[in-house]
Parts: structure tokens; sequence; C-alpha cells
């Protein structure tokens, strides 16, 4: 089974990063476990749900939430999402959970993080993203564009929630304690960040959209659209790169010779787009795809599952007649897998932890 066997985790159910962050960890094959509020709709077929036990429970009973310090005392990790102070009040904070299980790691996902200025207040990835430089960065000259929700909720929000817990989790193996991982999607996004804070130290970043040789601004590193309305997208950073692409584009013009002159770039961006709408995507892909170009044409959501190196690799599965990702990354001995949510028993759930304790010791 995955890397992850053997590891219980209690989620409390939420929206967003929280429930992407035990989506991997349940394929990675640890035992995770929903608490849910009572009738609340479950939809089966979404990705983000799958590879859970499900429990509803009503938290703002003390009795059940008497329930979940039970079962929380046999699990290895927490995960919560709600904001600052919820679980406190819920009689499930730090304090109790730790002083019944001081060896759990306690994992905690906000936008804003557990303190600072801005810690109560409603936020979504756009406002996170917004005050680490990021999104300032990202779109073109007349306004900044959000990047989806990557940046915020799933990279420097779950990606870095997961990062946390395992780091957690392996130092409570040699110490015997667990201890909180605070998760702040704006912190994540700023460290995220850090090679652009890098390139602008050393003057190789300019604060002006679509100026620079990543976001847009270099003729060689951009997305262009093509004769049948589509588009495609280079990355000819590198010298050799960049030589392989004047030569099947037949880019012979001597203007073009100028790869890193800044200056160069506005007019060689719209001689290269002038070249690129001469033929299709498709003819393009022909001309430029699988060599060093450093090519791609970009797809949709329903195209990219149809690619052909994604097939090969079976980067999408089909679950519930429903295309989604699958499970990533790869292990050679402990391959993740695709488990499907199934409702469960509290009371069960605990007595089963319970006998696997009392047989591990």
């Amino acid at each position: 089974m995955g890397p992850l066997t053997g590891f219980r985790i209690v989620e409390f159910a939420g929206i967003g990063p929280g429930p992407f962050a035990c989506m991997m960890l349940a394929d990675m094959g640890a035992e995770v476990v929903t608490l849910d509020r009572p009738g609340v709709t479950k939809n089966q077929k979404s990705a983000a749900a799958r590879g859970r036990k499900v429990v509803e429970i009503d938290l703002k009973n003390e009795a059940t939430t008497g329930q979940a310090l039970d079962l929380l005392e046999h699990a290895d990790a927490l995960v919560e999402g709600f904001r600052p102070g919820v679980m406190e009040r819920l009689g499930l904070g730090p304090d109790v959970v730790l002083a019944r299980n001081p060896r759990l790691v306690y994992g905690r996902m906000t936008g804003w993080g557990q303190d600072g200025p801005l810690a109560q207040a409603a936020g979504h990835d756009i406002n996170y993203i917004s005050v680490t430089g990021a999104l300032a960065a990202i779109g073109t000259t007349e306004r900044p564009v959000p990047p989806l929700n990557l940046v915020g909720d799933f990279g420097g929000g779950a990606l870095y929630l997961v990062v946390g817990v395992l780091a957690a989790l392996l130092e409570a193996k040699k110490s015997g304690k667990g201890q909180i991982v605070d998760a702040a999607m704006c912190d994540g996004a700023a460290s995220l960040m850090s090679m652009f804070y890098d390139f602008a130290a050393i003057g190789r970043w300019t604060g002006e959209r679509e100026s620079n040789f990543l976001d847009g601004g270099a003729h060689f590193y951009g997305v262009y659209q093509c004769s049948c309305g589509h588009f495609i997208s280079i990355g000819s950073i590198e010298p050799q790169f960049y030589e392989l692409l004047r030569r099947l584009a037949g880019l012979s013009e001597s203007a073009f010779d100028a790869q890193m002159e800044r200056e160069a770039w506005p007019s060689l961006r719209q001689k290269l787009a002038d070249v690129f709408r001469t033929k299709t995507r498709d003819e393009w892909c022909r001309i430029m795809e699988g060599t060093d170009v450093c090519f791609a044409p970009v797809l949709t959501i329903t195209e990219a599952p149809e690619h052909s190196h994604m097939r090969a690799r079976k980067t999408f599965v089909k679950r519930h007649g429903v295309t989604q990702p699958a499970p990533a990354p790869r292990f050679s001995r402990t391959p993740s897998a695709i488990r499907e949510p199934a409702q469960a028993d509290i009371a069960d759930l605990v007595r089963a932890w319970q006998g696997k304790d009392a047989s591990a010791r």
C-alpha cells in the first residue's frame, strides 16, 4: 500500500486546501477519518473527497465532542481549517487535544495564519496572494490576473500543510511529542515567491508585469496564438534551445540575435506572434513537440487528459465516470492508490484504533 499506511489522520470537514491536503495523505495510504456535520450532502465523485472514512457528528454537542477526543487520542495527526479560535470554542483546541494525546500532530490550515492583524478576517485565495507580491507579478500590463486558486489555496496552502504535517510526524517518531503546524496560505504563497525575491534583489526582476523573462515579457518565454485560434507555449531560455526555436520557426532575421536585450523584447514578441499565426496548433506540434525548443500546446481541461504524454503516464483516471487527476507523486515500492470514501461509525473506529494500539504495545 502507500507510504503512509498505518498513519491515522482525523480531518475536520472543510473546503479548499484542507480537503485537498487530506486527499493527498489518503492517496498515500493514510487512514483518514473525516468528521462532518450531520445531513451535509457528500459528493462521492469529488477527487478531493476520495479515500476517507466519513463520520457524521455534531461537534456542538458536548457528548459527541467527547467521542471526537476519544478518537483523537489514538490518531497520529489532526487537520482543521476553521478560523482561529473555532476549535478552542468547540473544546478541541490544541491544549485539550495534546493533553489527551501528546504525540499528535495538530495541523491548522488558514489563509492569514493563527495570529497577526488579519487572523480573524475573512478572505479567499486572491486576497492571500495579494499581500505576498505574487498577484501583482502575474497578469498583463493592464492589470493583475488571478492564477486560478493554484498559488494560494493549493500551492501555498495545501502543499505546505502536507509538508508540515509529514515533517512533524517524522519528528514525533523520534521525540514522541506532537506539535502544532500553523500553515497559512499567505506564508506559503510568499515562500513560493522566493526565487523572484532573489531575482529582484540582484536587479533581474522589475515591478512591471510583462517586462521580465518569466512573466510574458520576453519573446522566447510565453504563449502565442495560432491560425486556428488555439495557443502554444514556448520556454526557449537557454541559448541552445533558443537557437533551435529560431531554426524550426524560421527566425533568420538578425534582429532575433538580441535574445537577452530587454529593450528588443516587445518588437521581437510581435514578430514571433506573426510567425506563429501562420500555422495551426497541430502543425506547430508536428514541428516542435518533443524537441528541445521547450514547447507544448496549451490544452483545455477537456483536451489535457487525451494528450499522448498524459495518457501514457496515466496522469488522469476515470472514477465514477468522472475524469480526475491520478495520485501524485509516484512511489516505486509503495504506490499511492485511490480509495473510495465510506460511511463509518465513530464508536467502531475508536474501538478499532484502541485495539491496534493495544496490540502494538
